[in-house]
């Protein structure tokens, strides 16, 4: 087995050359470039499973639009896999995208100004128009394989600016490892996966009202769906009893009159009782349904006997199937009235009525149907306008209707309770972080109310890879499908023969026909382990990867991608698909709403990352905790630009100072790492080198207790914790540390004080640039190419070393020099006037503590004479004597 080199130390001595003015800018082209080349963050098939790290990456929609989201989950995503490579882990880091289904449909129509019609011949020569029409009935009509070609076109496009908005970003992906999900691959991973299920008894075929979207004419599944508030109206009128009685309903669909199917009731409803079991006859179409009785009816809702139309809800659907109705579907497909009057409507009164909305939108149905209503004086007061919850195709810009149609389902457990707890059991083997996030899973679950619908009736997907053997007449024969073999795939039956015929039987009796369906994109896309990980391709690999380790994704696809995913690896391995799931939250504009484009708040990452760099950008995302949803703020962009450019500076002071590769503390090892920190890679090293000061043998001390803090922050996928705790000490270190100690590092206490500060500044800084690789990927290998050979990024996470050290030494002489440095700001003279005298309280403890430090405070503050006095209480700086502007400057003595 080859050695993996990842994130160990190879001892090599680096000259050291710190460039006059360090700058942020353009490091991202630079360093984008040279990892690239040097394939930094190349995965290593050459392993074995314990070795690996694997990532299952969420594949982006690439015909979407980029927005600060992008940035911001991905983010998170990479600052969990530059952790893990550190650590000595083989990071198996792909990069997807997402390019079949509706949405890249919708930016193909609209960007060439062309609608698919599969009747159309192919045109081998076809181009779109230089600019498309504005209307989309004046778009060009293509066949389906021409708009096909322009889907896949377009996708490559948007996939490039994609990349390269991630290669900006810092993502360590292994670009290598990167995957469409239409292509040859994915798609014959796709539907061997569908196969296997159908073998399996986990996919079928049934002819069931089905949720249809007028818009795009396809099925959608229940994970698809949005409540939205509508306005409507209650319309009421009423049904006649044989005996002439009326009896009032209330509906907001008076246009469904003509499907009412029964009327429905409570059953404990004594007004209606009496009326069970008999007929009453529809207003205007003059047809007799049956009352019947159900639990789900409500008494106190409207006049509490409802209509019950084929299908108007879901609601409908249940009573339908529950009360055994008859199917009086009248809305067709494309979302208007069926043109031919229905053999139920037999009065001459009612097939007049119905000619009269025949062919026409439900909207204008309506219309017509309450004009007939009012017309005939049947409407029992003005109709009661409400604001509703109605569903809606999540992409979708139309009310869903309810339709019969033949469509492919998988088995998830929304009928099957063994197969549902099953797959809470599933959850239960994943870690979620955090791990509230779980009961989303299987509250999802248990809410569940029919199996998965797959099927769509779209072009640009994965094809549903079946035929159908046709009779003599034509018809075909659902129950016996013509099935490919696996080395046929991928195949697309609405261009490929079925397998044992000629493409010329294609629809002709005795021929064949094939399933014009494709597979829905969560179809495809909940089988993204399995097609990175070469499930059926490459099984050697597959068992290095998976089960994966982790799952990032955002909260509000638990119910459609992360649910899918769990099915599909519950049928097909037997396993949940990975061992974590790392749940980021939603980015909101600064009025705390959720950014989306229907709303008009979105901010364009381009223009953020050009202005305050990739580092910035990382640190304000790397703030915020798996599944926080968080204020798009600028203001943290800012204080993360302010920590690198600081990084940089601070950098080049050490370097100057005289610290190099050779000074830092432990050789190869890197430094400060809590033994008690259950590593292969974290070994408990002694200390050496010359540290004989106490503050530096202190600050050492400090920064190994910094980064046992974060290392296990990053072991519980806390990496926000881990990045607050490597900042705040960043800051402290910079701003009392290197302050204190500058005199003594120029030699001005002799040469082995001076060894002893540059060993502590080296390792601090090696340590340092370790811990803020993760987020700060540009600036820490910008420091680490003045002096180090090799990348940060292939270096070991912080390693240990025993140091006898006081951890809080340099917060007590820090405070210290911070009440002199106020007094002589206070007293608006330069804060390198000299301090004839001062006095410092505090208690026995403090004091003992001051005295370890005096030498570096004194150098500090340009202090003669400071006083320590044991006392009660806090730290106090008193009784500052500065010396006047002109005095002669006299060497400090030791009180």
């Amino acid at each position: 087995m080859a050695e993996d080199t990842q994130g160990t130390d190879t001892p090599t001595t680096a000259p050291t050359n710190v460039p006059d003015k360090p700058a942020l800018e353009g490091l991202e082209a630079s360093l984008t470039r040279r990892w690239l080349d040097e394939g930094t963050y190349k995965f290593n098939p050459d392993t074995t499973r314990e070795q690996v790290y694997s990532i299952d990456t969420p594949p982006p929609t690439a015909s979407g639009s980029l927005h600060v989201g992008h940035m911001f989950s991905y983010t998170q995503t990479d600052v969990l896999a530059r952790y893990q490579r550190m650590t000595g882990k083989n990071v198996f880091y792909p990069m997807g995208w997402d390019d079949n289904g509706l949405p890249t449909e919708r930016r193909v129509q609209n960007y060439y100004g062309v609608r698919c019609d599969p009747a159309i011949p192919y045109d081998a020569n076809y181009r779109p128009p230089a600019e498309p029409a504005k209307n989309q009935r004046d778009f060009d009509v293509v066949s389906r394989r021409n708009f096909i070609e322009l889907c896949e076109e377009l996708a490559v496009e948007d996939e490039k600016v994609f990349e390269n908005l991630f290669q900006t970003l810092g993502l360590s992906v292994d670009w290598d490892l990167t995957y469409r999900t239409i292509d040859d691959k994915s798609r014959a991973i796709s539907q061997r996966a569908f196969l296997a299920n159908l073998a399996a008894g986990d996919a079928y075929m049934a002819e069931a009202p089905t949720l249809w979207d007028v818009t795009f004419r396809t099925a959608v599944a229940q994970a698809e769906l949005e409540d939205r508030e509508v306005a409507g109206a209650y319309y009421r009128y009423p049904f006649f009893t044989e005996s002439g009685e009326k009896i009032y309903i209330e509906t907001t669909r008076p246009e469904l009159l003509a499907a009412c199917a029964a009327l429905v009731a409570n059953p404990d409803d004594e007004r209606y009782q009496p009326l069970f079991g008999t007929k009453v006859t529809s207003p205007v179409f003059g047809v007799e349904v049956e009352v019947k009785a159900h639990p789900l009816a409500k008494a106190d809702k409207g006049s509490g006997i409802a209509m019950v139309c084929t299908f108007g809800d879901l609601t409908d659907v249940t009573w339908w199937r529950e009360l055994q109705l008859p199917t009086r579907a009248i809305v067709g497909r494309d979302g208007r009235i069926v043109g031919e009057t229905p053999d139920w409507i037999t009065t001459e009164e009612g097939r007049e009525a119905f000619a009269a909305i025949a062919g026409k939108t439900v909207f204008s149905a309506k219309e017509g149907v309450v004009e007939l209503l009012a017309s005939a004086d049947l409407l029992d007061g003005e109709p009661k306008k409400i604001m509703h919850p109605v569903n809606f195709f999540e992409k979708g810009d139309k009310p869903l209707e309810v339709v019969t149609s033949r469509q492919w389902y998988i088995r998830n457990g929304g009928r099957d309770e063994d197969r549902r707890e099953r797959l809470i059991g599933r959850g239960k083997e994943i870690d979620f972080h955090p791990a509230f996030m779980r009961s989303r899973y299987e509250n999802w679950i248990t809410g569940l109310n029919g199996d998965w619908l797959v099927s769509r009736q779209r072009f640009f997907g994965v094809p549903v890879p079946v035929w159908y053997p046709l009779d003599a007449d034509g018809n075909p024969d659902y129950d016996a499908p013509i099935l490919p073999a696996n080395g046929q795939l991928p195949v697309d039956p609405a261009a490929d023969a079925a397998p044992g015929y000629e493409e010329a039987q294609r629809d002709v009796p005795g021929g064949f026909t094939g399933d014009a369906d494709v597979l829905d994109t969560w179809a495809t896309s909940s089988l993204t382990p399995q097609i990175v990980g070469g499930w059926s391709t490459d099984e050697a690999l597959f068992s290095k990867v998976f089960p994966f380790d982790v799952r990032p994704q955002g909260h509000d696809i638990i119910r459609t991608w992360l649910f899918s995913s769990a099915v599909r690896a519950d049928a097909l391995q037997g396993v949940a698909p990975w061992k974590h799931a790392a749940i980021s939250g939603w980015i909101l504009d600064p009025d705390r709403k959720k950014m989306s484009k229907s709303k008009g708040n979105v901010i364009v990452p381009t223009d953020v990352l050009n202005e305050y760099g990739s580092d910035a950008v990382r640190y304000w995302a790397a703030s915020a905790k798996l599944g926080a949803d968080t204020a798009y703020e600028i203001a943290q962009m800012k204080i993360g630009r302010r920590l690198a450019i600081k990084l940089l500076n601070a950098s080049k002071f050490v370097l100057n100072l005289g610290a190099t590769e050779d000074s830092v503390l432990s050789g190869d090892l890197s430094v400060l790492t809590n033994p008690g920190i259950d590593r292969p890679n974290a070994e408990k090293a002694p200390a050496s080198g010359p540290l004989i000061n106490p503050l530096d043998r202190g600050v050492l001390a400090q920064l190994a207790d910094v980064v046992a803090q974060a290392t296990k922050a990053f072991e519980a996928y806390d990496y926000a914790r881990a990045l607050q705790i490597t900042e705040s000490f960043f800051w402290h270190f910079t701003d009392d540390y290197v302050e204190l100690i500058k005199d003594r590092a120029y030699g001005a206490a002799g040469a082995e004080q001076q060894a002893s500060v540059l060993a502590a500044l080296a390792t601090s800084l090696d340590t340092l640039l370790r811990l803020f690789a993760p987020f700060l990927p540009f600036a820490t290998e910008e420091v680490w190419g003045w002096w180090r050979k090799d990348s940060v990024h292939r270096a070991q996470w912080p390693a240990a070393v025993e140091v006898d050290g006081d951890t809080t030494l340099l917060s007590t002489v820090g405070a210290a020099l911070g009440g002199i440095r106020k007094a002589k700001s206070e007293a608006k003279v330069k804060q390198r006037t000299e301090v004839l005298s001062a006095a410092i309280t505090g208690s026995e403890s403090l004091v003992q503590q001051l005295r370890a430090g005096l030498g570096d405070l004194k150098a500090a503050a340009n202090a003669r004479e400071l006083t320590l006095v044991a006392g009660d209480g806090e730290l106090a700086v008193s009784d500052v004597v500065l010396a006047p502007a002109d005095a002669p400057v006299e060497a400090p003595t030791q009180a």
